[in-house]
């Protein structure tokens, strides 16, 4: 008589707020380019948003003392004292940002940080503004709070940024705060100071609106540009702002997992409530390399940021070159975003039809090894990514096969 009931018992329910989030597509087209080369297919991946470098040695080091030295057990919960001053000289030096160390958290990754922030702070229908094209992560982690994205497009011919008249339209007295990323990630657009000053006027003029921006790619910049954050900008919204930053990209040590923030005291122990609850402390011998990355010397950060931008101009160069495909040169980080609106509606070999950025992605991936990213996937079509952190030889080869594949079109 119960046989039925537990039946039906022993099967698994998701969560209904996991019903609006799905598998990434960086992650589907990272698994089908995984199985081609399992396959034995010679495949070019231009998806991973990591750099190629190896972490610095004397940060390598510094983890090895620590465990030599038995720092190997819970730390402070949301940072070690030493760390959380290495953050807070960092953003005096970088930033010219004074936060106490009450005003300072440490998590696994910057990633942790964004989860912390919109746990403690959104109710059910709660509104955040993003910009896109945008790193879909933020709004999943919105919709997973029970609060709701505002995905505002961001012109090209704006440079990918958001534009003050565009933010005010989408306010509204549900909003809690507006995402910005700068470099961002996936356009590697940056926002100069004179782009931020419409929003900050913006902001300023709607006090219920909070700040959260993440610089993770801060000293990944090209050329002369010049990197600004808001809350040093506009003093007056430092009681509303959240500057958040890491050391994966610019140290390489995606890997380590550390994240950290500097914001209002308030805000930041709501934040430590959710993170005691999660994850608890980050790694005590990764924050021991943190402090070494962020204490120690900056010019290893500027060699590879050369090495960058060298392979900046080569992709941009060479898909400039591809009829039908446009790209701008971006500020900052290691993607390009590039255009592929002429090439929609065309016919591959086979006579399919592109009639998306997908397409175009799935029809380079198939046709001649070459994983990209559609801008569909971060909310902005016709376009697609490419991550050019990987080697020069790899780069050349792919956009050879991009142009390639784009002249088969008919």
């Amino acid at each position: 008589m119960n046989a039925p009931l537990q039946a039906r018992s022993s099967l698994f329910r998701p969560a209904s707020r996991l019903a609006p989030i799905g598998v990434s597509e960086i992650l589907k087209i990272t698994g089908l380019a995984t199985n081609l080369k399992r396959e034995g297919k010679d495949i070019i991946v231009l998806g991973t948003g990591e750099p190629d470098f190896d972490t610095p040695d004397h940060v390598k080091d510094a983890a090895k003392r620590a465990m030599d030295a038995g720092a190997t057990k819970y730390t402070a919960l949301d940072g070690t004292p030493e760390l959380k001053a290495a953050i807070r000289l960092k953003f005096m030096r970088d930033n010219g940002l004074d936060f106490g160390l009450d005003e300072i958290t440490v998590s696994a990754g910057a990633k942790q940080v964004l989860f912390n922030a919109m746990a403690a702070t959104l109710e059910a229908g709660d509104e955040v503004i993003i910009p896109t094209p945008y790193w879909v992560t933020y709004a999943d982690i919105v919709l997973m709070m029970g609060g709701k994205p505002v995905l505002v497009p961001c012109r090209e011919s704006n440079g990918f940024r958001l534009a003050a008249e565009d933010f005010v339209r989408a306010i509204t007295p549900r909003t809690r705060w507006v995402m910005l990323n700068s470099p961002s990630n996936p356009s590697g657009a940056a926002y100069s100071e004179a782009d931020y000053r419409p929003l900050l006027d913006v902001l300023m003029a709607h006090p219920h609106v909070w700040l959260m921006v993440d610089d993770i790619y801060e000293h990944i910049i090209y050329d002369s540009f010049r990197f600004a954050t808001p809350a040093a900008l506009e003093p007056s919204l430092r009681e509303r702002s959240l500057t958040i930053n890491g050391v994966s990209k610019a140290y390489a040590m995606t890997g380590w997992r550390i994240g950290y923030a500097g914001g209002p005291s308030a805000l930041i122990r709501a934040m430590a409530i959710v993170q005691s609850q999660s994850t608890s402390c980050p790694s005590s011998i990764s924050q021991a390399a943190a402090i070494a990355a962020l204490d120690g010397p900056a010019e290893i950060v500027r060699e590879r940021c050369c090495s960058f931008q060298a392979r900046r101009d080569l992709v941009v160069a060479a898909l400039n070159k591809i009829e039908g495909v446009t790209c701008r040169v971006p500020e900052g980080a290691f993607y390009t975003f590039a255009g592929c609106g002429g090439l929609i509606g065309r016919h591959t070999p086979d006579g399919q039809r592109i009639c998306s950025d997908s397409d175009f992605a799935e029809y380079l991936l198939r046709s001649v090894g070459v994983a990209v990213v559609p801008g569909s996937a971060f909310g902005l079509a016709p376009y697609f990514r490419i991550s050019y952190a990987t080697s020069v030889s790899e780069l050349e080869e792919a956009c050879r096969r991009i142009a390639l594949a784009a002249r088969r079109l008919t």
